[in-house]
């Protein structure tokens, strides 16, 4: 059987194409690595499937990113936290549902709504996870959709107004380089104060 790059030889195995789009293409090719990425090595990069280690991972990290942009493609990106529930313990981040599925809860904020703005009209989301103790990051790309039953999740979430759920297409870490090593500080009483 050939393998040139634009056959699939396995179920979860995918085409040059599928893993990059053209404009990846054309930028490793005007900026001279074109080539340095063959299909091999793309698949085992990019995964569309949550592995058991990495939902345990990212469901403990305190904070990641998140992009979205709007009808026209103009993005935004904002941060997400974990909330504190009235006696100071950490409430979970998000969880991993299955292994194509995550969900984190959406905590009264600036009432912009500039995600959940974007996410209506554009479902195609971007997380980004940094963990600065052990200069790690993973990005979890996919399609999101907002759960308005505030209830669904609130033995989890007890102080969410609503919640977004993101179908993974796309996973993958990147390398360390650049990530500066911090170290996090538990948070006061004054930084539970809105304001």
């Amino acid at each position: 059987m050939k393998i040139d790059g634009s056959e699939k030889i396995l179920p979860s195995y995918r085409a040059m194409d599928e893993l990059l789009h053209a404009g990846e293409r054309e930028a490793q090719s005007r900026f001279g690595v074109d080539g340095i990425w063959n299909v091999h090595n793309l698949n085992a990069m990019f995964h569309e499937t949550i592995s058991v280690g990495l939902a345990k991972y990212i469901e403990g990290l305190p904070f990641f990113f998140l992009a979205t942009s709007n009808a026209q493609g103009e993005c935004d990106c904002s941060y997400r936290g974990c909330e504190f529930n009235a006696s100071g313990k950490q409430l979970p981040l998000l969880r991993v549902l299955d292994a194509n599925t995550v969900i984190f809860p959406d905590y009264r904020g600036n009432n912009l709504f500039n995600s959940f703005g974007n996410i209506l009209v554009n479902p195609h989301v971007g997380m980004l996870f940094i963990d600065f103790q052990t200069i790690t990051r993973v990005r979890l790309n996919g399609h999101a959709e907002i759960l308005e039953n505030r209830t669904k999740y609130i033995d989890i979430w007890p102080l969410a107004q609503r919640y977004v759920r993101v179908t993974a297409k796309q996973i993958y870490g990147n390398c360390k380089a650049r990530i500066p090593r911090m170290k996090l500080v538990p948070p006061s009483d004054s930084d539970f104060q809105d304001g």
